[in-house]
């Protein structure tokens, strides 16, 4: 096993949560993050293997740093911090727009920043973004916004920190995943009929799907959209 650790921002829930026990499950000594300290603990020591919590909240960019420091070396990070945003322009809350544009550009790029020297040689950093970017909805101007800058933010990394790669994945709609398990049929039928694969992504592919982004030395600079084809309708 490589030296360095699995940083997952964002891992107390949902396809962090499972992305850090996929990687804890390989032996590799996993950090998972969330905003409260005795919840992220409480949360790895239900991780089989090697893993361990750090409190970090990216909505506050100038602390870091210092939530961060002893961390590392890492060798995988993964930026899955999100927060569900419908802020219409017609009822416009800067203070929500504020955080989340906060929260997924300026924080998933200060960890980067205060990581950087961190890095090993054979590092990999993978970006959540979503696919609000390609069809948004009401409510979602902030959302599309940020997952653009995603976007975006992966070719600058890719290029500036090179020879480390950096890529992003875009999940569409995850039937099993906490923000959508619950959903009225009605509303997942909606979205089935649309998908040419008969059925909605689940959380284990998109793992899968991450851990090829974050371990193929080939594939750098990659925005994967991971849907069962939804945008195709």
């Amino acid at each position: 096993m490589a030296d360095g650790i699995v940083l997952i921002v964002g891992g107390t829930s949902g396809i962090g949560l499972e992305l850090a026990r996929a990687y804890a499950g390989r032996g590799e000594p996993v950090v998972l993050t969330g905003r409260d300290s005795a919840r992220c603990d409480d949360i790895a020591a239900t991780v089989d293997g090697n893993a361990a919590g750090c409190a970090l909240d990216l909505a506050k960019p100038e602390e870091i740093a210092s939530a961060l420091e002893g961390v590392g070396p890492v060798r995988r990070l993964v930026l899955a911090a999100i927060e569900r945003d419908e802020n219409s322009v017609r009822d416009y809350d800067v203070s929500r727009a504020l955080r989340l544009i906060t929260l997924k550009l300026v924080g998933y790029t200060e960890v980067v920043h205060v990581l950087a020297d961190r890095l090993t040689d054979d590092a990999s950093i993978l970006l959540f973004g979503g696919l609000a970017l390609r069809r948004p909805y009401p409510g979602s101007t902030t959302v599309t916004t940020v997952n653009g800058g995603v976007t975006g933010a992966v070719h600058t990394l890719a290029v500036e920190l090179a020879p480390i790669r950096v890529n992003a994945i875009h999940p569409g709609i995850v039937g099993d995943s906490p923000a959508w398990a619950g959903k009225p049929e009605a509303v997942l039928e909606a979205v089935r009929s649309r998908t040419p694969l008969g059925r909605l992504v689940t959380m284990e592919e998109i793992v899968d799907a991450s851990m090829f982004l974050l371990e193929n030395g080939a594939v750098n600079g990659v925005n994967l959209e991971v849907d069962g084809g939804w945008l195709l309708r």
